[in-house]
């Protein structure tokens, strides 16, 4: 004999599991269709600051990273309680994004350099950032070296030498990092280019000098 008021129970049960988990799933993709337009946003946001910071435009540089910070904290509080959604990959390129622009900030300006806290990211986005503004100094470098700021030049290559050495000593997996080590891959082959243009103009500033003692 079939049981059916055990069947229709049995279907019940199933229906409530699988109607709460539509509920939070639909959930889940609201969140993401909002918080995905915001860290599209920060990014473009943070792009235009770092380019201001080399153009030497420091209202439009507080502009963008205003700018992109609230877009970051829009994406932050949405994704909030959907941890899936925060390690899905999106939320961290915005975090990275925005730390490479406080920090492509501090470096250029000398100032200290602020942490994931200050700047409102995880770690991983913030070692990623630091790394990618290292390689940012690059073109801060080549402008120096044009103006004939052999002194601020050389700094600025200090600068990266040490941001690479220190995040070297970061050996975590990359699930863990996020990417780092690709990062400094590319990081190491800016510094090398770099050392090399510095030591070229060194040189070449030596030559000139003594050239001109001799005449």
């Amino acid at each position: 004999m079939v049981d059916v008021a055990g069947g229709d129970a049995s279907r019940a049960r199933l229906e409530g599991i699988t109607d709460t988990i539509r509920v939070g799933l639909g959930a889940a993709n609201g969140a993401r269709e909002e918080a995905l337009p915001a860290c599209r946003s920060c990014i473009r946001s943070a792009s235009r600051a770092i380019r201001a910071v080399h153009r030497a435009e420091p209202e439009a540089v507080a502009r963008h990273l205003a700018e992109a910070e609230a877009s970051l904290r829009v994406a932050q509080r949405t994704l909030a309680p959907f941890p899936g959604l925060v390690h899905a990959g999106f939320l961290h390129d915005a975090e990275k994004e925005h730390a490479e622009a406080r920090l492509t900030e501090a470096l250029v300006g000398g100032e200290p350099v602020p942490g994931p806290d200050e700047v409102g990211v995880a770690p991983a986005a913030w070692m990623r950032g630091l790394c990618e503004a290292a390689s940012e100094l690059r073109r801060n470098l080549l402008d120096r070296l044009r103006e004939g700021d052999l002194e601020r030049g050389e700094a600025l290559l200090g600068t990266m030498d040490d941001v690479y050495d220190v995040l070297s000593g970061v050996d975590q997996p990359d699930a863990l990092t996020h990417g780092l080590r690709r990062s400094l891959d590319q990081l190491r082959a800016v510094l090398e280019r770099s050392r090399g243009d510095v030591t070229t103009t060194v040189l070449q500033t030596r030559l000139q000098r003594a050239i001109e003692s001799r005449g």
